[in-house]
């Protein structure tokens, strides 16, 4: 289910103060855990390390990520694939 349109997106406010005290076109990583914020069109052009429950994966924001959540690019699980020896 979809946040209400009254409320708007959810956006953490720590991280967006991070973004917004960066120039852009900075390199720096900026370290979160906040997966379930979603991604503004300030956030284009900057590199967030988003953890996965083991470790910060870098995932650099483009245009077309306007709109989804952090999560989204950051997988939490691995995975190794069907079958075992019978696949090779």
């Amino acid at each position: 289910m979809s946040r209400s349109l009254k409320k708007g997106p959810y956006i953490d406010e720590k991280l967006i103060n991070k973004v917004l005290a960066l120039k852009p076109g900075d390199s720096t990583v900026i370290k979160t855990w906040a997966r379930h914020s979603t991604i503004t069109p300030e956030m284009v052009g900057f590199s967030f390390g988003v953890h996965n429950g083991k470790n910060h994966i870098v995932v650099y924001v483009k245009e077309d990520m306007v709109g989804h959540k952090l999560g989204e690019f950051s997988p939490t699980r691995k995975f190794i694939g069907h079958g075992g020896k019978k696949v090779k």
